[in-house]
This record gives structure tokens, sequence and C-alpha cells, in this order.
């Protein structure tokens, strides 16, 4: 059975689409399918006053760009980008804003806003299969999926942002993440203008990376996941999820209440967007926890006086970059300039109303280096950065 389905976005679920530099070059696996391009057209799609794209970054940063404008499907985000790419126009793609650090100049070309939503779902016995636009918020198809009885992204609630961003990002939050559901997502390669199916695989995902991430090759235009039909969660991974529910790691927990959980512990580190409250205003957690090697966690347990938290990651340990912050000497509610460390977490990095691009990356650059020198790990930004370097 097949049904389809559209909901309307919340203007607080606010994510980012991938960046204007980076990687040109090169192949990733084959797809599994290309598509035959259409003849190219210059889709009219609708030209907004330009305005600063603090108004559409959840950060509230960011100058203006040069030209606005709104993709509202599918088709007018491929046309948009064709003609983009035909006419050597610098372009950013904005979804939901979450994941997006614009330098305070703006940027120099076309910023197009993703506004395609939409569900499609395909259902058999125990099986949902759902294919999502790129611009349809996250959180609704999280919410849809409770309600719906389909299990598997429950723990991935209240995560701001798009749907057409998971993928790039291989989101990931609770003990849950976007490649475990993955089937493919359908994507447009602007180095030949042709539209392709990637499969897990082509991918590529790792630790909140994927093939989409360091380039600007490709542009996302929908995902299909695959959820479970139950009204339990899946096992529950997470300690503090676990705790806060009352059960063990491995238990299952109705739905409504593994979202409710997870809304309420991401609430209580600010990670929930709150107009009225400026310590929401960030990009999520600024920093990845950095992957070390043995050696390099040696040295640091020896520059502390405790064994770091840590667990195994690939060949590699994982370090939380929030207790490196903390061991740094940051505390919550650290800043200047308008900008600080969240005073629920210290991993968020927030505009406190009157913040500029500026101050928030001196402040990420104090932090990245005062870790650096006392504790010897470098830490990454995860946010993408336009227009500006940290």
């Amino acid at each position: 059975m097949t049904r389809t389905g559209s909901s309307t976005p919340s203007p607080a679920c606010i994510d980012s689409d991938r960046p204007a530099d980076s990687d040109r070059g090169g192949r990733f696996p084959a797809t599994i399918a290309a598509k035959p391009r259409p003849p190219s057209k210059l889709s009219i799609v609708p030209v907004l006053n330009p305005s600063r794209l603090a108004n559409h970054t959840t950060l509230r940063l960011g100058g203006a760009p040069e030209r606005l404008v709104e993709a509202r499907d599918r088709d007018e985000l491929i046309d948009l980008v064709r003609s983009a790419d035909e006419q050597g126009t610098p372009l950013l793609l904005v979804a939901g804003g979450s994941n997006l650090v614009v330098a305070d100049s703006g940027f120099a070309g076309t910023a197009a806003l993703v506004r395609s939503h939409g569900v499609a779902v395909v259902e058999d016995d125990d099986q949902v299969t759902v294919t999502v636009q790129a611009g349809h918020p996250w959180d609704d198809l999280v919410a849809q999926a409770v309600t719906e009885g389909w299990s598997g992204i429950e723990c991935l609630a209240g995560i701001p942002g798009s749907t057409g961003a998971t993928p790039v990002q291989n989101v990931g939050a609770y003990g849950q993440e976007i490649s475990e559901v993955f089937v493919s997502a359908e994507v447009l390669d602007r180095h030949t203008g042709q539209v392709s199916d990637f499969d897990t695989a082509a991918c590529r995902f790792g630790y909140r990376d994927s093939a989409f991430k360091h380039t600007d090759r490709y542009v996302v235009l929908n995902a299909t996941y695959r959820l479970t039909k139950s009204s339990l969660s899946r096992p529950i991974r997470y300690a503090e999820t676990a705790t806060r529910l009352g059960v063990s790691v491995g238990d299952a927990v109705p739905l409504a209440r593994a979202r409710e959980v997870v809304l309420e512990l991401r609430r209580g580190k600010g990670m929930v967007l709150d107009a009225a409250d400026p310590d929401t205003y960030s990009a999520g957690s600024f920093f990845i926890n950095p992957v070390i090697t043995t050696a390099e966690f040696e040295k640091l347990s020896s520059a502390v006086d405790v064994e770091p938290p840590h667990w195994p990651s690939g060949d590699g340990i994982k370090v939380p970059a929030g207790w490196l912050i903390g061991r740094a000497g940051f505390e919550p509610g650290y800043g200047h300039d308008g900008v600080a460390i969240s005073g629920k977490h210290r991993l968020a990095l927030t505009n406190r109303g009157d913040g500029t691009t500026t101050a928030l990356l001196n402040l990420a650059r104090e932090i990245r280096d005062t870790v650096a020198e006392n504790l010897g790990v470098t830490m990454r930004p995860e946010p993408t950065i336009i227009g500006a370097k940290l």
C-alpha cells in the first residue's frame, strides 16, 4: 500500500545543506542507477528580497546573500542548481540552517531556501519505506513515525533541521544513527547534471560523516528510510536515556515514551530551539567528539588527574569534546562580545542575541586552541562554515 502526505514546517526547525567550498573532483562509489537528464531549462523560482541569512539559521547569525531564491519542490531545486552551475553562479543551499555558520559579510552569490516537503510511504507486512523530500523538517518525520507506529528513529527526536541534511551528516543521537535505517538517497551530481540513486555503500557513512559532507558536488533531493512497524522502540542503547526511562540498556519502551524522554534530555542541554531562550540559539554541538590514537590517549591521560571518559571507535578511541572543553578550564556560560558557551551544555556555542559570526568564531578558536595546547587534542568543528575560517 502506498500513501503520500506532507506537513507544514515549523519556523524553529532549521538546518543547512552543504559547503560552498571544498573538493569538486574525484568520483565516489557507483550509484544504484543513473537517471537520464532531461533537456536543461531555467525554472522560474520565487526571488525573495535579500535578507540576512541570520533569519534562516538557528544561530541567528550571518549577513545577506547577493540574491535569495526559494525552491518549492524537487524539480525546482534541480533546475535551480543546474542553472546556477551553467551560469557559474556561486550557490548556497539552505534548508534548515541548524548546521550552518555564515560570515557577517553574507554570501557572495545566490542563496536558495530549500522548501521541498512531503513524505511518500510504502507499507508491507512488518516494515514501512518512507521517501522524504530534502526540505521536509526532520522532527516532523520523527513525530509522524511515532504516531504511526514506525520504529527506528524515535531517539532522533528534537534534532532541528531538514531531512536532506541527515544523510550528509549521518545524523545520530542517543543510540540511533541515520545509516541504520537508510535505504537510498536521490542525488543531483553537479558535475554531470544527472540525477542518481545512492545506496548505503555509495554514501560511505562514517561517524557524523558521509561521501557528501566534504564536497559540494552532490545535492541530496530526497532520502528513503526503512522503519519497522512496532509500538515499541528499538532497544535502548544510550545509558543516559535508559536511566531516565527507568529501564536497562537493551530494553524497549513505547515509542512515544522514548521520544518524550529524548526531548526532555535535549531541552535540558539547550538542544531544542526555543525562541524565548537565547541559550538555544546555536548550531548544536559545535565540535565533533575527537577520535584519537592509543598513544594520544595515553598522553592525554598523563596530562589530567583522572582517566578521561572514552569508548572505542574503529581503530581509535573517542573522547567527549565537552569533557575536553571543561578540563581546559571553560565553564558553561563563559563568553564575550555577545556569544557564549551554553549555560546548559559545553558543546553548544550560542548567540546571546547581539553576537556576530566573527565573535563566535573567535570564541571557538579560543576553545580549540586552548584544548590543543593544554591537552594535546585537536578538535574539529561540526557545522559548515561559509565565508569565514576557524
